[in-house]
Formats: C-alpha cells, sequence, structure tokens
C-alpha cells in the first residue's frame, strides 16, 4: 500500500506575490511524505490551472504569466495519487498587481502667503497601487521625512512663511512598488500677499466721512439755505 501522502507545500520560488502585468511567476508544490507517482494539480480561486504527474519525490513546478487582473488571487495545489482518489491540499499564496502611479498633483488651498503666516502643501496621485510613499522638495532639497500613505488621501505638510527664500518652487514626488516609477509632481510656487498699510483704513474712513458731508450741504442748499437768502431780500 503507498505511503498517505502530506499536505503539500506551495512555495513561490520566481517572482514576487506583488506582480506586474506580463510578468512569470514560479510554483513548486511538494508533498514531502507520499510514495510516488503523484499528481499535483494547482488551482486558482477553486478553478484548475493546470496539472503535472511526478514519479519521483521531486517538487511539481508551475510557471505562470499574469497576464490580466484575472490571474492573481489566491493559488492552491492538491497532492493525489494517480490511481485513487482523494487528496491533500497545500497552503495558499496570494497574488496582488501592482499598478503604476499617475504624476501627482501638489496643491494648496491658498496660493497667496505672507511673512509669518502657515500655509500647508498636499500632494496626491489619483492611481496606482497602494502604500504610496511621498517626498516634498523645495528646490533640490528634501522639506520633510517621506509619508507613506496606505488609503488614497493625499499627503499633507504644514509650513511655515519666515522670509522671502521661502517663496520659491515646491515640488513633490511619488512612488509605489512598481518598478522604476518614481513621479513628480508640478511646481507650486506662494506669491506674496500685498500688506495693507495701518494707514489705509483711516483715509478710507476719512474718505467717507467727507463724502458723506458734501451729500450733507448739496441736499440742505434747496431746502435751508435758499430760503434764508431769498428771506434777507
Amino acid at each position: 500500500f503507498p505511503e498517505m501522502l502530506s499536505n503539500p507545500k506551495l512555495l513561490l520560488v520566481q517572482g514576487a506575490l506583488n506582480v506586474v502585468m506580463k510578468q512569470n511567476v514560479t510554483l513548486s508544490c511538494l508533498s514531502e511524505c507520499g510514495s510516488p507517482p503523484v499528481r499535483y494539480t494547482l488551482f486558482r480561486h477553486n478553478q484548475q490551472v493546470s496539472a503535472l504527474n511526478r514519479s519521483d519525490l521531486t517538487p511539481a513546478l508551475f510557471t505562470l504569466t499574469i497576464s490580466s487582473a484575472s490571474d492573481v488571487g489566491e493559488y492552491k495545489c492538491k497532492a493525489e495519487y494517480t490511481t485513487s482518489s482523494g487528496g491533500k491540499y497545500s497552503n495558499s499564496l496570494n497574488f496582488t498587481l501592482t499598478e503604476p502611479i499617475s504624476k501627482p498633483v501638489l496643491s494648496s488651498p491658498t496660493s497667496e502667503a505672507k511673512k509669518g503666516q502657515n500655509v500647508t502643501l498636499s500632494c496626491l496621485s489619483e492611481n496606482g497601487s497602494l502604500p504610496i510613499t511621498y517626498l516634498f522638495f523645495k528646490g533640490t532639497q528634501t522639506i520633510s521625512p517621506q509619508k507613506t500613505m496606505h488609503k488614497r488621501e493625499a499627503a499633507v505638510i504644514f509650513l511655515f512663511i519666515d522670509s522671502l527664500s521661502d517663496f520659491g518652487t515646491y515640488k513633490c514626488k511619488a512612488n509605489n512598488s512598481f518598478p522604476n516609477n518614481t513621479k513628480y509632481s508640478n511646481g507650486f510656487n506662494f506669491t506674496l500677499a500685498e500688506e495693507r498699510s495701518h494707514s489705509q483704513p483711516l483715509i478710507i474712513s476719512l474718505g467717507l466721512i467727507l463724502l458723506l458731508l458734501i451729500i450733507g450741504l448739496a441736499l440742505a442748499i434747496p431746502f435751508f439755505i435758499i430760503p434764508l437768502y431769498k428771506a434777507s431780500e
């Protein structure tokens, strides 16, 4: 009688669990206990993908090409004797598809700032596999630690405008696990807000008072000044 099969082990021997489109991966399936020949069947979402017979105690190797989103997900393998029914199932491996990120957009609620003001900058890539890591720059110098976002949310930093040198060009960059896919944002510049002089409100107030006096005098002429003049004749 053949020795009882052990649960096979499914291992990734080439590639990665985070895959990109058109990538090849190789899986190994082996029951360490059992008497050959053994039939190994690979399943994806409980649907058969491929099957191999092994006449010795060497693993069955399955090479796959990730050609669409339907090729990712949970994989398992089954080991069984070729002369009997039943069998043992392996652990599962779960493949996820890694997509390239889009060019990030750098923005701020305000485009004008003045010295002594706090401002914010937001950086967001609307497409691409999570997590996404963001880094902010002013010129060529980094201005904050990198921020890794695990949700589709913008990375935000807070700045204090302390001098005119803080009105340079800001940028951010984004990358994820997709290889060679770092993207840089548009440049963003704060413009210097014109500061009102403290005398401006006083000048405006005096102008309004003078205008009201002129209007009042114009209204008084026909009702008071002209009748008084006629009465004195």
